[in-house]
């Protein structure tokens, strides 16, 4: 498996905070969320990034696919 990138991030302390109450609902690390949030856009725009990394990633990923954008966390 190829290391993780790691790069500096700047956003808005307002954009910080959403990101960080969606990351909370669904169970993930802010990291994790923007990961999972910049994953579903590339893939969204028909570009390929590999295999989600968790099962929970996969499911989440299939749920949106299908429209299911706010299936709660429960479910997946």
């Amino acid at each position: 498996m190829k290391p993780r990138k790691s790069f500096l991030l700047r956003i808005s302390p307002d954009l910080y905070e959403a990101l960080e109450a969606w990351a909370q609902q669904e169970f993930r690390s802010v990291n994790g969320q923007i990961e999972y949030v910049l994953q579903d856009a590339v893939r969204r725009r028909g570009r390929t990034v590999g295999r989600p990394s968790s099962a929970s990633e996969t499911a989440a990923a299939e749920s949106a696919a299908a429209g299911h954008d706010d299936a709660s966390a429960a479910e997946r």
